[in-house]
């Protein structure tokens, strides 16, 4: 997700991280136990006179597939639910209003997004901000991470 919403006119800086746990300053290892309740996320900041917060959904809907709970490809458990951190009521009707949207133009047979209000997101490992540009052999960047942005791209 860092590398297609890097990608976004108006997006100022993307950070990999965790949110939606109770474990504090959890580590990537931590996460993937499960255990935590958090999800790999990021952390989005952009200019608003340039992007809005709607286009922002647009591209988080296009760039994974809401329709598969607790998994992403072949990425399987909680950390990887499809969810949006909102941080205002405001975000939180945009983000519902789009899932309706969704939903009645038949995009996705079902969405299992969760939208849940954020508390305290944690920046992953430094290793893994900028992961994609990093480590372009990496074989889940290559079979993973570049047909994903890709496909973006093309729609």
């Amino acid at each position: 997700m860092e590398a297609i919403f890097e990608t976004t006119p108006g997006v100022v800086n993307v950070t990999s991280g965790y949110c939606g746990g109770t474990t504090k300053n959890p580590t990537y290892r931590e996460v993937c136990s499960g255990k935590t309740g958090h999800a790999e996320t990021v952390e989005v900041t952009f200019n608003r006179n340039k992007v809005s917060y709607k286009k922002l959904l647009a591209v988080f809907f296009d760039s994974h597939d809401p329709a598969m709970p607790n998994q992403q490809g072949t990425d399987r458990g909680a950390q990887y639910r499809s969810a949006i951190f909102y941080l205002d009521e405001y975000r939180k009707l945009m983000a519902e209003e789009c899932i309706e949207s969704l939903v009645v133009e038949n995009k996705f047979k079902r969405i299992t997004t969760t939208i849940e209000k954020r508390k305290v997101f944690y920046p992953a490992e430094v290793y893994h901000q900028d992961f994609v540009k990093k480590n372009p052999d990496n074989p889940y960047v290559i079979s993973v991470s570049n047909p994903r942005k890709r496909r973006f791209k093309k729609n």
